[in-house]
């Protein structure tokens, strides 16, 4: 976490990844997610935010079609 970084609140956290805050909610009781913890208040920081959507990006995979534009 940067100390710059903005702490999100679970409604901003959940926005920001287009889900709804039950997931976010989940992410947090399972573990998932790093939060900070601030008495009974729950932030997510940016760039946890941003390294959780990375580590989960699937890269497209290339193929290339067998005998494409040959004709037999």
């Amino acid at each position: 976490m940067n100390k710059n970084d903005r702490l999100l609140t679970v409604d901003e956290a959940a926005e920001r990844l287009g889900t709804g805050v039950r997931f976010v909610r989940r992410l947090i009781a399972e573990r998932r997610i790093r939060y900070v913890k601030l008495g009974k208040h729950v932030r997510i920081s940016e760039s946890v935010l941003t390294a959780y959507v990375e580590e989960r990006t699937v890269e497209p995979v290339r193929t290339r079609r067998a005998g494409f534009g040959l004709v037999a």
